[in-house]
């Protein structure tokens, strides 16, 4: 979340895994941008391999393609080669999807990932509020624990099905601090958008470190993780009420963005008294295709067609939001001008854990219960929100979101064996509201197998739980945090 009066952002987190055991698809290095020094927690990142996925339930997320029953998946190099029926794969290694639902891997769209230190930790009062305990321990931390804290979210992310994260860094205090954050992106292995933000508790006349963005930017390549990771760029915008950000501030940083021609994200409209913040962007003239506008709960009908108009995506935390007042989503307002959507988790410093299932669910019943439908929003289009939905907002639908040949393979099992689902109904309601993180068998991330049987395989969980425990400790600590 952002300042109080400017929107908010938050994440969420869940349970970890019993340490990894090795992917079926061989081991390999990391690739030529993520060649970085492992940590105890991490293994090198397992090949793309050559598997085939047979027999299962195939959800392609595709309008053409549809879903397929007794569907086969087959990847080869990072890609989808084909979906369908009994497919020819010779010398694939064959993954039997019997009681599996196969579909896209999941697309968080906004996640302060480097917060996840302060789990749960948003308290009952103003002085353990929120913005207070995010701003004060904020600035207490140190490089590494920018690296614990996100690496924590990133098993998290695995471990629930989620393959695409945007990490919206808004701590870094100095270079060393963002190049944490993507190491630890670098090593989950995940597909990413890195946000490059400001550092908490920097003034609204003072200006982040645009210089180190743009050597950021010139350097890409030794951190994209093969063009895994990309760069865009977390905006303050105008900033608030009780906060505001000069225009001459303002204006340089989206300027330095817009030269870049990076993707930009800002927190506006979110709350009640942040009223017209997506009208003031529109009039002067900063929204655009790449914008993503996130929570925007306060989105006037004026706005709502301002972004439709410009191409501008929205980002929706519905646990977050709620939890921490920013009212009811505007899911089938934005649905209906075609607006692009996207699901996030905003801060597990909110919401205690980061379960899309859950995410999806939410949205959907805020939305019936809004329009006192029970119809509204059917769980398919929900569905779309976590996958292509998600995935057109984050301007990378030519890549992932959907299961057809010729995109990557970015695609998670869910088991329909377990106690809490049991018997097969209609896939997309079985995955909006009954199923769960442990329901997730596996999970592909560009063809590489990171998580398997249950368990991730170049995460020691153990050990990512345990270094960010200790991480935590000292920085209370110095925090003199009680």
């Amino acid at each position: 979340m952002g300042k109080p009066r400017e929107i908010g952002r938050r994440g969420l987190l869940r349970g970890a895994v019993a340490a990894g055991a090795v992917g079926l698809v061989g081991p390999a290095g990391i690739g030529p941008a993520g060649a970085l020094a492992q940590t105890g927690a991490t293994r090198p990142l397992p090949g793309r391999g050559h598997f085939v996925i047979r027999n299962a339930y195939v959800m392609t997320m595709d309008a053409g393609l549809g879903d397929v029953a007794d569907g086969d998946v087959h990847v080869r190099d990072g890609a989808v080669v084909a979906v369908g029926q009994k497919l020819a794969a010779p010398g694939a290694t064959v993954l039997d999807g019997r009681g599996m639902i196969v579909l896209p891997g999941f697309v968080e769209t906004h996640w302060h990932m480097w917060n996840t230190l302060l789990r749960s930790m948003a308290g009952d009062n103003p002085d353990h509020g929120y913005f207070r305990t995010t701003a004060l321990i904020g600035r207490a931390y140190q490089a590494e624990d920018m690296y614990h804290g996100t690496l924590l979210a990133a098993a998290e992310a695995l471990n629930n099905g989620m393959t695409h994260v945007h990490s919206w860094c808004h701590n870094i205090r100095g270079p060393d601090y963002a190049r944490a954050d993507l190491r630890a992106l670098q090593e989950a292995g995940l597909r990413a958008r890195f946000s490059y933000g400001a550092p908490q508790g920097l003034a609204g006349k003072d200006l982040p470190d645009l210089a180190d963005m743009e050597r950021l930017h010139g350097e890409w390549d030794r951190h994209s993780n093969g063009g895994l990771i990309t760069l865009g760029f977390a905006w303050r915008g105008q900033g608030g009420n009780s906060a505001p950000v000069p225009e001459e501030v303002w204006k340089k940083e989206y300027e330095t963005g817009r030269k870049l021609g990076i993707p930009i994200s800002v927190h506006a409209s979110g709350s009640r008294p942040t009223v017209g913040q997506i009208a003031a962007l529109a009039k002067a003239g900063c929204l655009s295709k790449d914008m993503q506008a996130i929570h925007a709960n306060f989105a006037t009908a004026e706005e709502i067609q301002a972004l439709a108009a410009s191409g501008a995506s929205v980002s929706s935390s519905p646990f977050t939001e709620l939890r921490i007042g920013f009212g009811l989503q505007q899911t089938g307002k934005f649905l209906a001008a075609r607006v692009p959507v996207g699901l996030s988790v905003d801060t597990v410093e909110l919401s205690g854990n980061a379960d899309m299932f859950a995410i999806m669910k939410a949205i959907q019943n805020v939305e019936n219960g809004e329009t006192e439908k029970e119809f509204t929003l059917p769980a398919r289009r929900v569905l779309e929100l976590a996958t292509i939905e998600g995935a057109r907002s984050m301007g990378i639908d030519d890549r992932t979101g959907s299961l057809k040949p010729g995109k990557r393979a970015d695609l998670i099992m869910v088991s329909t064996r377990d106690v809490n689902i049991g018997v097969f109904s209609d896939p997309a309601h079985m995955l909006v509201e009954a199923a769960e993180p442990s329901n997730v068998d596996t999970v592909v991330v560009d063809g590489r197998i990171l998580k398997r049987h249950g368990r991730l395989t170049a995460l020691d969980v153990r050990r990512v739980v345990s270094g960010a425990a200790a991480a935590r400790a000292a920085l209370l600590k110095r925090a003199n945090w009680s």
